[in-house]
């Protein structure tokens, strides 16, 4: 599968693409704060 290949020592490091991933993790784990923030005002508060 494409998640459990090994990094390929010819291919280029790209800092865009680290940038790019560093931006999405953090979006998703502000998307799962805000959506584990509502549940709880609903339901809590």
């Amino acid at each position: 599968m494409y998640f459990f290949r090994k990094n390929d020592p010819n291919r280029p490091k790209n800092f865009n693409l680290k940038v790019m991933h560093i931006i999405n993790t953090t979006a998703i784990i502000i998307f799962l704060a805000g959506i584990i923030y509502k549940l709880l005002e609903w339901y809590v508060f």
